[in-house]
């Protein structure tokens, strides 16, 4: 039986993103263990996958001493894996994968591949999942990226319907807005939180044109953002505890209105419609070419300059 490794550095969205590439290797090798390496933060996102045996911790963006590094890499050697992939771009990507002796080390591409042997080109122009997907081509496998999926657990399901039960909008539909940020994205001074005001402005205009009950997504980093849009207009709240409870309201729903973040991949992998904001980064690099998924991108790269009636026009579709 054939042991895999993946190294996936990244947040929720870059794990969802890897998760076609998980689909095609199980598919083409149905009985092999895979295993991922990724930062605790990111954990949650393979409870929406079957593809995956084993999730290993270690935290890329820490400061982590030889020691911690050393820790990981005799984990690594003593499972014996035939094989070995990840998503890091630079050459200390290539030197580790080198030193864990896994056989076949597969990586992007970079100034240095003597420690991969099989470095694959790096196109970073197409979307996130077709990129890391082409990883794949160090197994010989050339099928075409599939679709974005994930399982959503049946416990979670049922959640989501007693939740709109008791938001009472079991039978009526519902339009979701996720308007928070990470911390980490915070952190880097990435702008990704359209303001409660403006948004108040957006939910307005397509109340009065959709008779649809507005849910506010809450998670745990986003009560600052929530309570404000409270105060300026009545909403209903949803505050899942997990990422599959997440998942299973946003299925559940007609709409989704969110920055770039989780919930929007979430989307993507459950099928809703969305339309998402962008400010720096390139819509067309994180989201499929499909109809529903609409996006509105910031003109100056920040996301706070969107005015409300280009939302509100995207979303009616005028």
């Amino acid at each position: 039986m054939m042991r895999v490794l993946a190294l996936v550095p990244g947040g929720i969205g870059d794990q969802l993103l890897f998760f076609p590439t998980l689909e095609s290797l199980k598919a083409k090798y149905p009985q092999a263990t895979i295993d991922v390496v990724v930062e605790p933060r990111s954990v949650g996102a393979y409870r929406l996958t079957t593809r995956v045996d084993k999730v290993w911790e270690f935290d890329f963006k820490d400061r982590n001493s030889l020691a911690d590094w050393g820790n990981l890499l005799g984990n690594v050697r003593e499972q014996e894996y035939a094989a070995v992939m990840s998503l890091g771009k630079s050459w200390a990507v290539g030197f580790f994968l080198w030193l864990t002796g896994i056989p076949k080390r597969i990586a992007f591409a970079n100034g240095s591949n003597f420690w991969l042997t099989d470095p694959v080109p790096l196109k970073t122009e197409q979307y996130a999942a077709e990129m890391y997907h082409d990883l794949l081509r160090g197994f010989g496998i050339n099928t075409p990226c599939p679709p974005l999926k994930i399982q959503v657990p049946q416990g979670d399901l049922e959640w989501a319907e007693a939740e709109q039960q008791r938001l009472g909008i079991r039978e009526s539909g519902y339009i979701l807005l996720h308007g928070g940020s990470s911390e980490l994205a915070v952190k880097k001074g990435i702008a990704k939180i359209y303001p409660a005001e403006q948004w108040a402005v957006v939910l307005q205009q397509v109340r009065e044109r959709v008779n649809l009950p507005i849910v506010v997504l809450q998670g745990p980093e986003d009560s600052e953002f929530v309570s404000k849009l409270q105060t300026l207009m009545a909403v209903k709240v949803t505050a899942p505890s997990d990422l599959g409870k997440t998942a299973a309201m946003i299925a559940a729903a007609n709409l989704l209105l969110c920055t770039d973040s989780a919930p929007m991949h979430l989307a993507v992998a459950v099928g809703t419609a969305l339309v998402a904001l962008f400010g720096p980064t390139d819509p067309k690099k994180l989201l499929p070419p499909v109809a529903k998924y609409k996006f509105v991108r910031s003109e100056t790269g920040k996301i706070t300059d969107i005015a409300p009636q280009r939302i509100v026009d995207c979303i009616l579709g005028t």
